[in-house]
């Protein structure tokens, strides 16, 4: 099937679109949405900055003809840089479809799927808050929030000792339960990030990176092979890894041949929108302060629940006697 064929099928299906419809794009997960469909161009609206953007009709018919001639699908980590819209338009046409799971762009025959967000799957809004079940880190901030807004932390030195350690207690917990909650939070990340690229998102943004972690071989290996390469056996006897990198500077080996080298990939925080944050922070506070007496009363309820909960595991219970 030739391209403009294929093409005309897209702009029917872009003109079909709800003028609220957003897609988000494969690799850096960025909203858009479609402003303008005409004959030689797609214009697209990044709803992060508000940028427009015009993508033209010969690099969608590039990308036509790289899915074509691939086998499997393309592979999304070949896109050039900014080129990220492009396959997220293109699902919109009934006969491509995104694999974010294997990280492609295909053709098929079959029903298919579009980048299309799923409104109907959106967040819940304030409005529609819940507590989620199970979730530890939750009740542990809901408990840190009120004894936060009971006392004066910022003279922690006048505060009283059992203040303190219930202070000490929440801090710790709320980290312990965050830092498991965050690491179950990246392994999911990880299948979804391609690339450095960054993925933005209201707070701001994470990107996939790699740690290089290296361990010395055997040591009579080590030592066997640099002795080869004439450093005497004493010069690194200990096989201290100073040592041993500063004989490799003066021999042919490579750290491979010395070093068990493992690499692990991890998600690291990119950065940090404090704006964003304390926007929201203040939002909150204000809808608290606008909330009914009722809703109020009931919420303080809730936390002198799970704080009497907290007591009864936790209370250190003085004159008991070991046996």
């Amino acid at each position: 099937m030739p391209f403009s064929v294929s093409w005309h099928t897209l702009l029917e299906h872009l003109d079909e679109l709800p003028a609220d419809a957003t897609l988000i794009t494969p690799l850096s997960h960025s909203r858009i949405h479609i402003t303008d469909a005409q004959e030689h161009r797609v214009i697209v609206q990044f709803d992060e900055s508000n940028e427009k953007r015009p993508l033209q009709r010969d690099q969608f018919e590039t990308l036509y003809h790289q899915i074509q001639t691939a086998h499997d699908g393309f592979d999304l980590d070949r896109l050039p840089p900014d080129a990220d819209p492009y396959p997220a338009v293109l699902s919109v046409h009934p006969r491509f479809e995104i694999d974010e799971d294997a990280g492609v762009i295909a053709e098929t025959d079959g029903p298919t799927t579009t980048q299309l967000a799923d409104t109907a799957h959106e967040p819940d809004t304030d409005d529609d808050r819940t507590e989620p079940d199970g979730l530890d880190v939750y009740s542990d901030a809901l408990l840190l929030i009120d004894a936060l807004e009971r006392h004066d932390v910022t003279d922690l030195p006048g505060l009283e000792t059992a203040t303190l350690v219930n202070l000490y207690t929440l801090l710790s917990d709320v980290q312990r339960d965050a830092n498991d909650f965050r690491q179950e939070v990246a392994d999911v990340l990880l299948s979804r990030l391609h690339h450095d690229r960054p993925v933005a998102g209201q707070y701001g943004s994470v990107q996939r990176t790699s740690r290089r972690n290296r361990s010395l071989k055997d040591d009579e290996g080590v030592l066997s092979m640099l002795e080869a390469e004439g450093i005497d056996r004493e010069r690194v006897m200990s096989v201290d890894r100073q040592k041993v990198d500063e004989a490799l500077e003066v021999t042919t080996l490579t750290e491979s041949d010395v070093y068990e080298i493992d690499e692990s990939e991890y998600v690291r925080k990119a950065e940090v929108d404090d704006d964003v944050k304390e926007s929201r922070l203040q939002g909150l506070k204000d809808r608290l302060a606008a909330s009914e007496e009722t809703e109020a009363e009931e919420l303080r309820q809730e936390i002198e629940a799970l704080e009497e909960r907290i007591d009864d595991l936790t209370s250190f219970r003085a004159g008991t006697e070991v046996q």
